[in-house]
This record gives C-alpha cells, sequence and structure tokens, in this order.
C-alpha cells in the first residue's frame, strides 16, 4: 500500500491510499482526473511531505537499549586490572564495547568477601542483564540475590563441590561459564616447590578458608604433605591486613618456602604477597601466573587466557537468547608452569635444568 498526497479543485491536500505503480500511474496521467499541472503539483507535494517526514519517523523511533554486565571481583581498581584483558578482548572481539554496545559496572569488594552480598544486590537494583564473577563468593552472593538473572563463572575453583551448579554438564538454574579447577592441582604445586627446594621441610600456606573451595585443597595439600615429608602451616587470610602476621608466624615456625591455595583474595593482593615473601626471603609457588608477573617465584595455573576469552562467548551466548542451564560448564585443557629466573637468583635458587625445559615460559 502507498500513500499519495494529491490536489483537488480546492486546493486542499488529499491522502490518497494507492495499491500498486499501475494505479499510481493512472492518478497521475492526463486520464486518471488530472491535468500535467495536477500532476506536477502532486509530485511537488509528495517531494516536500516526504522530506519531512522521513527525519520525523526516524525521531519517533525507540533508541534501542544495549545490554547490561555487571562485573564482580575481588580486584581493586578492576577496569585497569590486566588480568582481565582476555576476557575483555574477548567480549570486544564479538563486538561488545563497553559505552557503545553493552554498558558495563565495575564493582569490586576490593579484597573484602564480605561485601559482595551489598554488590550483588547493586546488580540486582541496577537491572543487570548479567552478572560475570571471578570468585566463588561472589558467585554464591549473586545466587541468593537473584533465581532470574545470569550468572557467568570466570575461571572459577570447583563449582559441583560448592553447590554452584548441579553438574559440568548440566548445570541447571541461572550460573554457567568456565572453571580453573582439574583435580590434583594443590598437590602439584607442592610437589614443584619440593623439585626446586629439595631439602625443604616447612611450608607456609596462604588460604582463605571461608570460600568452600579453600578447605578441599588444604586437604588434599596435607595428603601429599604427607607423602613428600613436609610440615604445613596453614594460615587464614580473611582480609588482606591478615598477610603480615601470617608471614611474622611462618618465620616464627622457620617455613622454608610458601604456597597460596587458588583464591581470588591472593591474586587481587599479589603484589603485597609477592612483597612479603620476598622480604621473608621464601621462595613460593602460586596458582596464578600473575603473581609471577609481580615478582613471585613459580605459577602452574590453567592457562587462564583461553578460559577468559571462552567465557566472553557464554555472556554472548546468553545475551542472544541462550539459558544458562543449557549450557555446560566448561573446563581447562591447558596448564602452564611460569618461572621467574630474576625471583630465582634474588633467592638464591639454582632452578634444575629439567624443570626449565618443562616451563611453558621462564621470565628472566
Amino acid at each position: 500500500m502507498i500513500l499519495l498526497f494529491s490536489l483537488v479543485a480546492s486546493g486542499q491536500i488529499r491522502l490518497r491510499r494507492i495499491d500498486g505503480w499501475r494505479m499510481i500511474a493512472g492518478v497521475l496521467s492526463p486520464h486518471g482526473g488530472g491535468g500535467m499541472m495536477m500532476v506536477r503539483a502532486a509530485l511537488g507535494v509528495v517531494l516536500v511531505l516526504t522530506m519531512v517526514a522521513m527525519p520525523l519517523a526516524t525521531e519517533a523511533q525507540p533508541a534501542r537499549r544495549i545490554p547490561r554486565l555487571c562485573f564482580l571481583t575481588f580486584d581493586p581498581g578492576t577496569p585497569q586490572s590486566s588480568r582481565f584483558d582476555p576476557f575483555f578482548q574477548g567480549l570486544r572481539d564479538l563486538g561488545y564495547v563497553d559505552g557503545q554496545t553493552i554498558t558495563i559496572d565495575y564493582l569490586s569488594a576490593e579484597g573484602r568477601g564480605e561485601r559482595f552480598p551489598a554488590l550483588t544486590a547493586d546488580c540486582v537494583r541496577l537491572k543487570a542483564d548479567i552478572i560475570v564473577v571471578t570468585t566463588t563468593p561472589a558467585t554464591q552472593a549473586a545466587k541468593k540475590a537473584t533465581r532470574t538473572i545470569p550468572i557467568v563463572m570466570l575461571a572459577l575453583g570447583d563449582p559441583v563441590a560448592t553447590g554452584l551448579v548441579a553438574s559440568l554438564a548440566r548445570p541447571g538454574g541461572n550460573v554457567t561459564g568456565t572453571t580453573s579447577m582439574s583435580s590434583g592441582l594443590a598437590a602439584k604445586r607442592l610437589e614443584l616447590l619440593k623439585e626446586v627446594v629439595p631439602r625443604i621441610s616447612r611450608v607456609l600456606v596462604l588460604s582463605y578458608l571461608v570460600d568452600p573451595i579453600a578447605p578441599p585443597q588444604v586437604k588434599e595439600l596435607e595428603s601429599a604433605a604427607h607423602s613428600l615429608g613436609v610440615k604445613l602451616l596453614v594460615r587464614d587470610i580473611r582480609t588482606p591486613d591478615d598477610l603480615p602476621a601470617a608471614f611474622d608466624a611462618g618465620a616464627r615456625e622457620r617455613a622454608e618456602g610458601v604456597l597460596a591455595t587458588a583464591e581470588s583474595i591472593f591474586v587481587a593482593q599479589r603484589q603485597r604477597v609477592v612483597h612479603l615473601a620476598a622480604q621473608h626471603k621464601l621462595p613460593g609457588l602460586y596458582p596464578y601466573r600473575p603473581m609471577v608477573d609481580a615478582g613471585g617465584l613459580m605459577a602452574y595455573d590453567a592457562y587462564t587466557s583461553s578460559l577468559q576469552a571462552r567465557t566472553a562467548t557464554f555472556v554472548d551466548r546468553i545475551l542472544k537468547g541462550a539459558k544458562p542451564s543449557d549450557l555446560p560448564v566448561e573446563q581447562p585443557t591447558r596448564f602452564e608452569l611460569v618461572i621467574n629466573l630474576k625471583t630465582a637468583k634474588a633467592l638464591g635458587l639454582t632452578i634444575p635444568q629439567s624443570l626449565l625445559q618443562r616451563a611453558d615460559e621462564v621470565v628472566q
């Protein structure tokens, strides 16, 4: 159906409904009820009114709402935290640019897990379309706050053992994403530390025990320590301010090395952890690669760059209509050993050649 404006004898404009170009031709022809003057007048009116109507029609269309993503983490200054670069780059690669095609709210607990309930309440208040979580306590708080907003895990600990999902294959509910956990990782880290310092007998273990993924790791470490002839000095770290006292306690008990279990508080506080380890001259083996970049001795970690990029695809699929309950949780397929030779030299350690050959990266 096409609308045509024509002039009548009184000089007024009349709107006529015309179906098909042949009927338009009939109206505009001299035999269709008007002369050439009327044809020219009609065409002129059509042209003017079309030019006026087009911008009005454009202005009348409502602006398309862009999706809102809440990003929850322990890390202070999250937008500047380079450890999440692969995730945000993954979003950009999929066409999600903050402030243009998506709105991202960066919410940090600043190293204090008790703040997550209030932060997740903020996500609900902001009417987030999706929540991305980087630690188990944040996920637990988000799951309590909403059963409808999709929650995507970014390289979290064991989500089945902590009750976040029913199973990896069929997560159920509104939670899915990626996990960095694999059985035996904690024990492997202790074995690697023993390989670097063969005579080590006492190891300070930093653990955020309020996180449900921490106790199983400590239990695994205790089993490995028994077979390796190592005594563990476990210290519960509830806030960043607990770190100096933990290292002081380790010094009193003659700790010869330090390990951290895989909780986000430690990578969020990596500068402080690494500084204290250097101050106490303790070789450290950590669960996060960025801790080596900060000056730590070694890290054995899931290849998180790939996992983070994969996490971005979960966000994309959910925003396009997929249900979290239908998306299986993905596990790491690759792990990386990173060694900092500069730190080894400062500690007076010689890294065995066999270990250097197995390393995925050696920081000079």
